[in-house]
């Protein structure tokens, strides 16, 4: 007999023996049984098949719900899936089982916290801290309170969770914007400041930071941070440009204001409420014919609004000569007639000297 046909017929005899053992390694495990898809769903997890190796741990728990190392499994396929609820049901299971660990406590606390179910969030966090002490779960806490509205309890806690995480600007943030809620701008603004440091593309943050110094009627460091979010991207809508175009004005950049102001009328160009602030802009800077045109172009839309009526008249009293006084003292007396009400305003102007 020739070394070929002897190689070969060794080949022939060492695949039978392995195809007899493996066949005999399939038969050790029954085909209808939780460890048989446990091991397929396995194998399909070391080649990378995530979708086979869940659908396969899915039938292993389907013979056998109480097997740990099948629920274990599961637990991780399913958060490696993203599916979170199915993930988070798998993990309480197992601690229900007996495996309450600090790990599996770790992922209730996480998954919990994901999907907006407060309650568990708490209960998780309380039990992860008496399983290892050195847990860090004030965050946690601290946004539940602050989404609870809770504020005394949000910033003591979340002040806790800034000493455990220094660079979490979502802290700092929660705390500001507890003070804000409390309208303690005061107290906000350095909170904010330290949000903003540590996220500086946060650029709604920068925005709401402008709006807690425009409460605080600091109207230097309103127009600031408002063009600071501008630059970083916030959206100019039509909100953003009214409040620019109100903080030029404020600090006393009409031509700016104006200009802003004006753009947004391009849009929305019946806006009662731009029109009057335009008008006042003009009135209080003594160009009292602009602030009459746009006093005007209100009662354009709104021939009975006397209070833009009576405006005009003052706005032609300050104008000054005789002609002009005669016929803003005819117009404020027709808007009164109109709104008796304005009689008060009529007099606190005389009283003033305006």
């Amino acid at each position: 007999m020739s070394s070929k046909t002897i190689s070969v017929l060794t080949l022939f005899i060492s695949c039978t023996v392995y195809s007899q053992t493996a066949f005999t390694g399939v038969k050790a495990i029954p085909s209808d049984s939780a460890d048989y898809f446990l091991q397929k769903g396995l194998i399909e997890k070391t080649n990378g098949r995530k979708m086979e190796s869940l659908k396969n741990l899915e039938k292993a728990a389907k013979f056998d719900s109480t097997n740990k190392a099948v629920i274990a499994e599961l637990s991780s396929a399913y958060l490696d899936m993203r599916k979170y609820y199915n993930a988070r049901e798998m993990f309480k299971k197992l601690v229900s089982m007996g495996e309450e660990s600090a790990a599996n406590y770790k992922q209730l606390l996480q998954l919990s916290f994901q999907l907006k179910q407060n309650e568990d969030v708490l209960l998780y966090a309380n039990k992860l801290k008496i399983a290892d002490p050195n847990e860090k779960i004030s965050f946690y806490i601290g946004k539940v309170q602050y989404d609870r509205e809770n504020y005394g309890e949000a910033i003591k806690t979340l002040s806790k969770a800034a000493a455990e995480d220094s660079v979490n600007a979502e802290i700092p943030y929660m705390i500001a914007h507890s003070y804000a809620d409390m309208m303690n701008y005061k107290m906000a603004v350095p909170y904010f400041q330290k949000a903003i440091e540590l996220a500086p593309k946060q650029n709604y943050w920068v925005y709401e930071l402008s709006m807690i110094f425009y409460a605080m009627n600091d109207d230097r460091n309103a127009l600031k941070y408002m063009l600071e979010a501008g630059e970083k991207g916030y959206k100019r809508d039509n909100d953003y440009l009214e409040n620019l175009g109100i903080a030029y004005l404020n600090v006393g950049e009409l031509d700016k204001g104006v200009e802003i102001l004006g753009e947004i009328l391009k849009r929305k160009p019946s806006d009662l409420n731009i029109l009057n602030m335009l008008a006042e802009a003009f009135y209080y800077k003594k160009k009292f014919d602009e602030a009459i045109n746009y006093w005007d172009k209100i009662l354009e839309y709104d021939k009975a609004n006397a209070s833009s009526l009576y405006m005009i008249g003052m706005a032609y009293q300050k104008k000054g000569g005789k002609e002009n006084t005669n016929k803003g003292i005819a117009l404020c007396d027709k808007a009164i007639e109109m709104d008796p009400a304005l009689a008060s305003l009529k007099q606190k102007k005389m009283t003033m000297g305006l």
